[in-house]
């Protein structure tokens, strides 16, 4: 199960956490993913979206 977003594909980034005497450790940023269920074409489907997807308004939540 990957963790990317099915509309915009943002995934994780990795990066360095740096400390104050500079020593560097690696991370991994994940976006906030959010499983919402969506109305295509009559049928329901469950996607992971990030959130600002939902708030752009991209796809159409199902009731």
């Amino acid at each position: 199960m990957a963790r990317k977003c099915d509309i915009c594909g943002k995934g994780h980034q990795i990066g360095y956490t740096v400390s104050h005497a500079h020593n560097r450790t690696k991370h991994v940023w994940y976006p906030n993913l959010q499983k919402v269920r969506v109305g295509e074409k009559g049928s329901r489907r469950r996607m992971k979206v990030c959130t600002q997807c939902l708030r752009s308004g991209v796809l159409n939540k199902a009731s």
